[in-house]
């Protein structure tokens, strides 16, 4: 009452009035001021605890990641993290943060700067070579070990450090056959290594410097650097990402586009751009107005070879064909730029068909399917004839009747090699291998493999 007084004797009651409005504008300036001050200090702090102990974005948690991202004034800073996957062909390993390499003892280091008990202790050993149930190719495959250690542990120190990812693989298990190289290296090498658009380093181990001399056009056109030969490097390479062992799909000479970025159309489209092939299409026949479509027999010398070249030559050409001959040679590059000339693509089943990746889109291919049984016929429609379905080729094959093959000449009709084929589990690969493989020669009944021909003119016209 005695402030109403106050302010009655010194103020009209408009005056009063205004000063009221005044003082309290006054107050809600104030307490604007103080929470703009203080808003930091005002959050929940169930909330900023959970960031704080949690420290994952929801990407993380959706893939299962161990990535760890830590967020300091508004910036990113990614921690380490080691991600391995075990698949039907296949196990590799991704490790990022302070990696270190150690040829010498095979060893990949993440070094991290967060406590590490001895229960949390991350290793894991791996061969880099995609076939890893395929025991006589494993053997020839060195094994390395990821290890994640505390950075302030007796850690390797860099000798060398590298601003981009590297992909170490081996070239050991079957190199030095043509299909191998090719499923169980070059598309797997093309599947991990493509999305870093040559920005990336190989490290090769179990290295065949032949290897490198024969695939050097696409291996080029995948890394913008200098192959490393790990087998001969004593220092210590330290990267900020390295994968080791290559992504496969389970399937030979394949690529599954449903689970990967790529396509086997992709990786001939990759082909054609580092090889500097010509031809995209091949030729499409109308109304007899058209060249001669091209015919490449492929030939061998050891095994499984045609013993009457000539014979099938001049039917073929009897047919309209302009037939070339030619075995793979030792030049990728050479043979490469042969087979995307050709049409149409013959030969019996081995390594030398891998070749049918440099074919033009919409050509054919007829693989020859020697004496065996079932056993070889599911090893011709697996290894070549489902893939190269996706290759967009036209496949066509031709099953040889005993008559075709020489090993009547090698087994009484009764024996059971010949009555009977067995499956490979039954006689065990080396024996099957020997017998179906290494001692069969063909001798094709001309008249009979015709109408395989004519198809395959019929699918030119298409």
């Amino acid at each position: 009452m005695i402030y109403d007084t106050v302010l009655a004797k010194s103020f009209s009651r408009y005056e009063q009035k205004r000063l009221g409005y005044g003082a309290f504008v006054s107050c809600l300036f104030i307490v604007f001021s103080l929470c703009t001050v203080f808003k930091p200090y005002l959050g929940p702090v169930h909330v900023l605890n959970l960031k704080l102990l949690v420290g994952v974005d929801t990407k993380m948690l959706i893939t299962g990641s161990s990535s760890r991202i830590s967020k300091v004034e508004g910036k990113e800073t990614k921690k380490e993290e080691l991600l391995c996957s075990s698949e039907e062909r296949t196990e590799f390993c991704q490790a990022r943060g302070d990696i270190r390499v150690l040829g010498k003892s095979s060893t990949v280091y993440i070094a991290s700067s967060k406590a590490i008990t001895l229960e949390k202790n991350m290793s894991r050993s791996l061969k880099p070579y995609a076939r890893k149930d395929d025991v006589d190719a494993m053997i020839r495959v060195r094994k390395w070990t990821l290890k994640e250690v505390n950075v302030n542990q007796k850690v390797p120190q860099c000798t060398q450090n590298h601003s981009i990812p590297a992909v170490l693989f081996s070239t050991g298990g079957y190199t030095g056959n043509h299909f191998h190289e090719f499923t169980d290296i070059v598309i797997p090498l093309f599947l991990t290594a493509r999305q870093f658009n040559g920005e990336v380093q190989f490290i090769i181990a179990d290295n065949r410097p032949w290897w490198i001399s024969k695939h050097k056009p696409l291996l080029k056109k995948l890394s913008y650097y200098e192959i490393m030969d790990i087998d001969q490097d004593d220092g210590v390479h330290c990267f900020p990402r390295v994968n080791v062992g290559l992504k496969r799909h389970h399937k030979e000479l394949s690529i599954d586009p449903q689970k990967y970025s790529y396509s086997m159309q992709d990786f001939r489209d990759f082909l054609r751009s580092s090889y500097a092939l010509k031809r995209f299409q091949a030729i499409k026949i109308r109304n007899g107005r058209h060249g001669k479509p091209r015919l490449m027999i492929l030939s061998r010398k050891r095994s499984r070879s045609f013993i009457n070249t000539d014979e099938i030559e001049k039917m073929a050409k009897s047919l309209g064909f302009d037939v070339i001959i030619r075995e793979a040679g030792k030049s990728m590059w050479g043979f490469a730029h042969v087979v995307n000339s050709c049409d149409v693509l013959l030969g019996v089943h081995g390594a030398g068909l891998t070749n049918i990746l440099f074919l033009p889109e919409n050509a054919v291919f007829i693989q020859v399917v020697p004496y065996g049984g079932y056993a070889l016929d599911w090893l011709a429609t697996n290894d070549f004839g489902t893939p190269s379905k996706d290759m967009n080729i036209k496949y066509l094959e031709y099953k040889i009747s005993l008559e075709e093959s020489t090993l009547v000449q090698q087994y009484p009709l009764d024996h059971m090699f010949i009555k009977d084929p067995p499956l490979i589990g039954k006689i065990g690969w080396q024996e099957f291998k020997s017998v179906y493989l290494d001692k069969q020669n063909i001798k094709l009944d001309v008249n009979r493999f015709k109408p395989t021909l004519q198809r395959a003119l019929e699918l030119l016209h298409k």
